[in-house]
């Protein structure tokens, strides 16, 4: 009769030799290239639309300004995010404009936007494929925890880039474009080239989307017994101090856009903190009753 417990029971049944290891591992990246590749095959040929997509602050940003400056005065940014999720409300028309300076470079921003809508497409797939490789070295009560992160993950990540395409980029843009009026005879147009353009919005989506991992890493850190909640708690301060220096580094070098991205940061860390808590009153119980037990 084996004295093991259940958990490391379930994981000695699991073990296996480092060439059996390394056949599944190859398994798994080749499962993972071909989703891959599948999501870029459909991003490059939905390219132009996801372009569309991405362009459209830009479009709506610049019919607000255009608009108001017929009336002679200034567009306030609750009009930009009115605008942003009801384009008809201000009758506006596309106005949008972006210029290519090189010869592919056209054919290479749309190259990035099919990578870039791969890898999103497959993400579900590769974080599937890790678990899979993971979970076999992993006790059984903590495969069960690991699974709700494989959901809190994505939608985390929506999250963040929903902030940047219906909050962030309105209002950078519309900050921006009202910039172009320097004198009264003094005017600058700004017409951003589609690849700098492309790569502001992807940094800000990817920025703000793994931004947004917060409690996901934090939690996970504290199911391992890495932190505690007591010290995420005395930590607060310097906490604030990495959110806004992050912050700073992330968004646009403005006075409010490292604010926008600071303060929700600085909301799921206190969130982490509860779910840190939680895993250790849990652990408290299941202790207490296996103390019971014995």
């Amino acid at each position: 009769m084996s004295d093991l417990h259940p958990d490391e029971a379930d994981i000695e049944a699991s073990r296996a030799p480092l060439m059996e290891h390394l056949i599944e591992l190859r398994s798994r990246l080749i499962v993972s290239a071909f989703a891959v590749a599948i999501g870029v095959f459909i991003g490059w040929f939905a390219s132009k639309e996801i372009l569309a997509l991405l362009v459209h602050p830009l479009d709506v940003a610049q019919a607000v300004i255009d608009l108001h400056k017929k009336k002679g005065e200034a567009a306030g940014p609750f009009e930009l995010l009115i605008a942003m999720t009801n384009p008809g409300s201000l009758h506006i028309q596309s106005h949008a404009k972006l210029i290519s300076n090189a010869v592919l470079e056209v054919i290479f921003t749309r190259m990035k936007v099919a990578v870039f809508t791969g890898i999103v497409l497959a993400f579900p797939v590769l974080a599937w494929q890790l678990y899979r490789f993971v979970a076999p070295g992993l006790y059984r009560r903590e495969r069960m925890a690991f699974l709700p992160f494989l959901i809190a993950a994505p939608i985390l990540f929506v999250m963040g880039a929903a902030m940047v395409y219906f909050i962030m980029l309105p209002f950078v843009l519309g900050f921006s474009l009202s910039q172009q009026q320097l004198t009264a005879n003094v005017t600058v147009e700004l017409l951003p080239r589609i690849g700098e353009y492309l790569d502001l919005v992807t940094k800000l989506l990817l920025g703000f989307g793994l931004c947004f991992q917060l409690p996901v890493v934090l939690t996970l850190a504290g199911q391992a017994g890495l932190i505690s909640a007591e010290a995420l708690s005395k930590g607060r301060r310097y906490a604030i101090v990495g959110i806004v220096i992050v912050a700073a580094i992330v968004t646009p070098p403005d006075m409010i856009s490292p604010f926008l991205l600071a303060v929700p940061i600085y909301g799921l860390y206190e969130v982490s903190i509860w779910c840190v808590r939680l895993i250790e009153l849990r652990r408290k119980r299941e202790d207490a009753a296996a103390g019971v037990e014995l």
